[in-house]
């Protein structure tokens, strides 16, 4: 057994609201930080962008009857894979951090899938791009959405303020008299 400088755990406290002898760990606080909103949000979106990508994968590859309304069946693809791509952006505008950590848990999981999905659909790779430059884009797109944020905060959080410049002298030149 491996020692460690900490305690170990001796279980969960019973408390008033639980009888004796009952766990009181609720699912949770054993799932510890898997139910904060920023990684919740980040495996639901990137869930939804592999259904999408499968999706539209299979509608464009093995269905030949939407061949004549290929510019619809796309854009329609097009329009959910932005829409989805948005959520963790528009659920964390007031927390640029949160924004991109959440943004880019759900991007990796869409590379991991459509990773997958170039082993089922030959030439994807050659015909789209690598899963490489699809996860840099991602990073860059949520990474600039994170800044914008950031700065569009600041300055609004500027404008509660005044603009003027003190009038009086600072402390550093009170301090040489």
């Amino acid at each position: 057994m491996i020692e460690t400088p900490h305690h170990p755990n001796t279980g969960p406290t019973p408390t008033s609201a639980s009888p004796a002898g009952a766990p009181a760990a609720s699912v949770e606080q054993a799932l510890g930080k898997v139910t904060s909103a920023t990684i919740r949000t980040g495996l639901y979106t990137g869930a939804l962008l592999v259904l999408v990508t499968i999706i539209s994968l299979i509608v464009a590859n093995r269905l030949p009857f939407l061949e004549n309304r290929a510019l619809e069946r796309n854009g329609a693809c097009y329009t959910l894979f932005v829409l989805f791509t948005l959520i963790p952006v528009i659920r964390f505008w007031n927390g640029p951090t949160k924004m991109f950590a959440s943004g880019m848990l759900a991007w990796s999981i869409f590379v991991i899938g459509y990773d997958i999905s170039g082993m089922f659909f030959t030439n994807l790779f050659r015909v789209l791009r690598t899963p490489f430059e699809a996860f840099f884009e991602g990073a860059v797109v949520y990474g600039v959405c994170a800044v914008v944020a950031w700065v569009g905060g600041m300055a609004l959080l500027a404008r509660l303020g005044p603009i003027a410049p003190r009038r009086r002298r600072s402390d550093i030149f009170r301090d040489e008299e």
